[in-house]
């Protein structure tokens, strides 16, 4: 009777030797929030003991009330939430109208428009910042929230690039039977394509999210007194308000991290599908 023995191909091994370098580039990856979140749960004296304790004794919940206490961070996590939820809105709304334009719409030199529009992702952001502080203070706007929040309602050009791609592999043929029952172009774009694009509006939000949520040098910039700081520009001037403790300050760390973390944990599988589903076509 023959014996069957499994067969290892060299697929099975490449496989396998790729799994490794993920789960080891994972871990690497993970070490940090991994000190962090430790980090935060310590007394201050064994914060840098070696070797390292990973699971603290005893574990010190306390650390997070006192660090969120120290000072007020529940004025400058509503703070964020206001400019991150406008900017979330603006760079959506307007971003999909802009790509939609782009890719459904037949107009005279919509091509080369559309690559100065992509021309404009070159420009470093440290180039604009000085344009944009003279436009701001001429406006008045400076102490206040619209610096941070206007710029993203005019259609960035990594999101309209992004929703673009993403419109083009919805078949055109909808459209068509669209406007041969009747429809507009806003009908078109309200009924068919933005419910069709779930996902690439989904990845679209979670980054602005990300971005206006970690965003510490615009603050920095035009927000100057205290009661407008936002969650990033605060974390960024804890040791100068509450000392050196750095249980305290892995502790507010990790609390601002958390609504990213969760977003991203409920949002994922849209998030994977609109920037996979954006380089179908183009």
């Amino acid at each position: 009777m023959e014996i069957l023995r499994p067969k290892f191909t060299y697929r099975s091994v490449g496989q396998a030797a790729a799994y490794l370098i993920l789960i080891a580039g994972s871990l690497v990856i993970l070490a940090p929030l991994v000190w962090m979140i430790s980090t935060s749960l310590k007394e201050e004296g064994v914060v840098f003991i070696l070797p390292p304790q990973i699971i603290p004794n005893p574990i010190l919940w306390s650390n997070y009330p006192k660090a969120l206490t120290l000072i007020p961070f529940n004025l400058f996590f509503r703070n964020s939430a206001i400019v991150t939820g406008l900017s979330i809105i603006g760079a959506v709304l307007t971003a999909s109208i802009v790509a939609y334009s782009f890719a459904r719409l037949r107009w005279w030199g919509r091509d080369v428009l559309f690559m100065v529009v992509l021309a404009t992702m070159m420009l470093p952001n440290q180039i604009t910042l000085i344009p944009q502080f003279v436009i701001f203070r001429q406006l008045g706007w400076l102490d206040t929230f619209l610096p941070l929040i206007v710029p993203y309602w005019g259609a960035g050009a990594f999101f309209v690039f992004l929703l673009r791609q993403f419109f083009m592999t919805i078949p055109a043929e909808l459209d068509d039977a669209a406007l041969i029952d009747g429809c507009n172009h806003f009908n078109i774009f309200y009924r068919i394509i933005l419910p069709l694009s779930k996902p690439a509006l989904a990845a679209v939000a979670i980054f602005a999210f990300q971005w206006t949520w970690n965003d510490f040098l615009h603050p920095l910039i035009y927000i100057n007194h205290q009661e407008g700081w936002t969650v990033a520009l605060a974390l960024g001037s804890f040791r100068a308000l509450g000392g050196t403790t750095w249980s305290l300050l892995m502790a507010a760390a990790t609390t601002t991290v958390l609504p990213i973390i969760v977003l991203f944990f409920f949002a994922q599988r849209y998030f994977i599908q609109g920037v996979v589903f954006t380089g179908v076509k183009g």
